[in-house]
């Protein structure tokens, strides 16, 4: 199906700026429909959830709409979905709670390509129990995590393994249900960062095998906050920190304080423009898949563009090889400049495209890079070809 990108560029008013965005992967544009309805909640009358009045219904009618349509997004069930201020913030909570039954022999694998927050929360609390944390390594000169190398790491003294869906610094994909059929069949839990997935792809958690999924609305056109999905009779067995007087039930027992009912509004009408990208009828799920669908080949056009701009540069080093397995987002270091002066100079053109780790802090020194990263492109629905020739001719104009 015919994907407009004109049209839908039509829905970003941040677009009407004039700067070409490659940003997205630290946070998307918004597109009037989000921003209204952000609004549009502020604006009504809303109180903590109930039945009583109209403004406890509408409130509740927020939350359980938000999860709906997460569910939808992701193939998960609406009962197992958790809201938190970010991905950061679940993952702390999630460790730490799964960490009440670990001990000294337990272990936990992370892996060198994820993003500091799926590495981080687990060494943390596995060091405070006294559980052993093993490392699973990507293959530096291609931007591939192999198989292999996170189930060469499992014993039956796994309890854990947190791999992420797609390098946020890289774009690469490791092969999620392979490394979740060797997690499952060694006793152990899969937790995913699906943050950089989720943008680009339609999601399937039950096809990935991930026991916990986590994503943030804000990196696919959404608002900022954070979302976990995992089977609610799986959340049945965890048990969080929590206040005395709040609810027990799932989910709502990982929601620490009042959740944020414009924020989920606007998560919902995040949701559904994705499912509208591309004219369409049937369910959310089936306009889903269809305008995912769109939205890939729409990306991996303008992606093969740029990378195919940025290596007919000299000077310019792209990494990773990671092929069509990988979310539209590339990384390379420009000839002629440091990636910051790049960021910079770029800027001054009109051009957002930022130099650093992004957070993937042990990626980026695996890379020969350093703290300091280098400048990350990704491209986003809205991107369009003058955007990647805009970007390409920068950099050309400061590698000369």
């Amino acid at each position: 199906m015919t994907y407009d990108v004109a049209a839908v560029r039509a829905h970003f008013p941040a677009l009407e700026e004039g700067a070409a965005h490659f940003d997205g992967p630290g946070g998307s544009q918004v597109p009037d429909v989000v921003a209204d309805a952000v609004a549009g909640t502020l604006r009504a009358a809303v109180s903590n959830r109930g039945v009583m009045t109209a403004a406890e219904r509408r409130a509740d009618g927020i939350v359980t709409g938000a999860r709906q349509a997460m569910a939808d997004l992701l193939a998960a069930d609406s009962a197992g979905i958790v809201f938190g201020r970010s991905m950061t913030q679940l993952t702390y909570d999630m460790a730490r709670a799964l960490a009440k039954e670990w001990g000294p022999g337990d272990e936990v694998v992370v892996t060198t390509l994820d993003h500091d927050a799926n590495i981080r929360p687990w060494v943390q609390a596995a060091e405070a129990r006294g559980a052993t944390v093993r490392r699973a390594d990507f293959d530096p000169a291609t931007g591939e995590l192999p198989v292999e190398a996170v189930t060469g790491l499992l014993t039956d003294r796994t309890r854990l393994v947190a791999v992420t869906a797609a390098s946020n610094l890289l774009g690469t994909r490791p092969d999620v249900p392979a490394i979740a059929e060797a997690v499952h069949a060694a006793g152990a839990l899969l937790y995913v960062d699906g943050v950089h997935l989720t943008p680009h792809a339609l999601v399937d958690m039950g096809a990935l095998g991930a026991d916990f999924y986590a994503c943030s609305p804000y990196k696919f056109l959404g608002p900022h906050l954070g979302v976990l999905a995992a089977d609610p009779a799986l959340l049945e067995t965890v048990r969080p920190d929590k206040l005395l007087p709040s609810s027990d039930a799932v989910p709502e027992r990982f929601e620490v304080g009042t959740l944020p009912y414009e924020l989920l509004a606007g998560t919902t009408a995040a949701v559904d423009f994705l499912a509208g990208l591309v004219p369409g009828s049937g369910s959310r799920r089936e306009r889903l898949a269809a305008s995912m669908g769109a939205l890939e080949e729409h990306e991996r056009a303008m992606l093969d563009r740029l990378d195919a701009g940025l290596a007919g540069i000299p000077g310019v080093t792209l990494y990773g090889a990671a092929g069509r397995r990988r979310t539209p987002t590339t990384l390379f270091s420009p000839g002629g400049v440091t990636p910051a002066d790049a960021y910079r100079l770029l800027a001054e053109r009109g051009v957002n495209a930022p130099a650093s780790s992004f957070y993937a802090l042990e990626c980026s020194r695996r890379l020969g890079l350093g703290d300091a990263g280098a400048v990350r492109a990704g491209i986003a629905p809205y991107t369009d070809e003058s955007d990647v020739d805009r970007l390409v001719k920068g950099v050309r104009e400061l590698a000369g």
